[in-house]
């Protein structure tokens, strides 16, 4: 799937959830492990599913990735090159270390913008 194709499913966009972690989505759906709040989910099981960006910086070039976790099932929807001005500005902001992380800031706002979200 494409940027573009997911611009266009309003429904998927409606089910991002902009604040979830790498982080969060596995303390909901694979441990007991805290969440923002106890509040923020009725219950962990598998009929939870949470819709998130990650991008994985473990390969040469970083990579945008829209993921679906369901209980112990995830499925990557479709992955994504980010803008070069986008990309220099995040690495730089993480050290560039290699890993997995949120979507925040200038790479949010990039991404909102580009989903008209």
């Amino acid at each position: 799937m494409r940027l573009k194709d997911i611009k266009k499913n309003s429904n998927l966009i409606s089910s991002v959830d902009w604040e979830m972690t790498p982080e969060e989505a596995i303390a909901l759906h694979l441990e007991w492990g805290p969440l923002r709040s106890q509040k923020y989910y009725n219950s962990r099981d598998n009929s939870n599913e949470t819709v998130y960006f990650v991008i994985n910086t473990w390969k040469k070039k970083p990579i945008l990735t829209l993921v679906r976790r369901k209980g112990f099932d995830s499925e990557e929807i479709g992955s994504f090159d980010l803008p070069k001005d986008v990309v220099s500005d995040f690495m730089n902001g993480i050290g560039k270390y290699k890993g997995v992380y949120a979507v925040e800031g200038k790479v949010r706002d990039w991404l909102k913008k580009e989903l008209d979200a």
